[in-house]
């Protein structure tokens, strides 16, 4: 079974090294193009291009699926099968229709829930209990095509949603490789999606200002939910803080939402009557530092207002 592979982050590194340690056929790999990263802007390749070329697989990064010459190419190699897993673009109807065993994904939720772009980082964000991965056969629609497999997996109380994209990606893999065992030998399930269905929108900078009229609870989750990127934040003294962990304070709290419960204090009273106490933060212009240290440079007195 010759397979293309198309894929770009660390999220589907993993998947594609999965094949790649279970002697499955990867013909060639997809992935977005080379990118500036870092203040330097320094041209980085996509993980997955990384290990490719590690490993001798030719490379392929167009900047659309939908040109003729590209779809020609990929009739080219003639897959069995793709594989796509977090690639970061939309497969047009040739491609979804070439290959003979189809387009199989790999989705970091238990879909129908949370389709779309950031479903990890949503389902931290909203305070979800439970989530897993999905892998799926591809249709025109987002997210939307028959389930082959599904594996869940709990979201602990206080997991980021990087700590989570690291456990899916692992899981992903290996239902990749049952996936595509059960594809090989013509045994694969296929189920079309029923139940509630939600869209896990990209997430972007406007997010990530802290509201401390929301519940406690709500503030925590997205605090977690917004780490590593793009980092939920608040102000200080008229300067941006940055806030990478926080824990809830059962109240109940006299102090309005927004402000220092207490004197030496980085508890922030919420709109529910509960707090949220700031682990670890950054102050524009200092660096990343716990609640004791910011307090030792940075008195803080009831009342204090956190809010731009």
């Amino acid at each position: 079974m010759d397979i293309v592979f198309m894929g770009t982050p660390d999220f589907a590194e993993q998947s594609l090294r999965a094949l790649l340690e279970q002697g499955l056929s990867v013909k060639a790999v997809y992935t977005q193009t080379d990118k500036p990263v870092g203040r330097k802007r320094v041209l980085t390749p996509p993980p997955v291009k990384v290990l490719a070329q590690r490993h001798g697989i030719p490379v392929y990064q167009p900047k659309s699926l939908r040109r003729p010459e590209v779809i020609e190419e990929l009739r080219a190699l003639a897959p069995d099968l793709i594989v796509v897993v977090a690639y970061g673009k939309i497969l047009p109807k040739e491609v979804i229709d070439l290959p003979p065993l189809g387009c199989v994904n790999v989705h970091g939720s238990l879909l129908p829930r949370y389709r779309g772009a950031a479903p990890i980082q949503w389902a931290v964000i909203n305070g979800e209990k439970e989530t897993g991965v999905t892998t799926m056969y591809m249709d025109e629609g987002v997210d939307t095509g028959d389930i082959i497999l599904q594996s869940t997996t709990p979201i602990g109380p206080e997991e980021t949603s990087g700590e989570l994209f690291d456990r899916l990606a692992a899981q992903g893999a290996e239902l990749l490789v049952e996936t595509l065992r059960l594809v090989e030998r013509g045994e694969a399930p296929r189920r079309a999606q029923e139940g509630e269905s939600c869209y896990a929108s990209m997430l972007d900078k406007e997010l990530a200002e802290l509201d401390f009229t929301a519940p406690a609870q709500a503030v925590h989750d997205r605090v977690r939910g917004l780490n590593p990127w793009p980092v939920a934040y608040t102000f200080f003294g008229g300067k941006k803080c940055k806030v990478f962990s926080c824990e809830v304070v059962p109240g109940p709290f006299a102090a309005p939402p927004g402000c220092a419960v207490a004197d030496g204090s980085l508890c922030i009273a919420c709109g529910d009557g509960s707090g949220v106490r700031l682990k670890e933060v950054l102050l524009e212009g200092g660096k990343r530092t716990t609640e004791a240290d910011f307090l030792r440079g940075h008195p803080v007195k009831a009342g204090d207002r956190f809010a731009g």
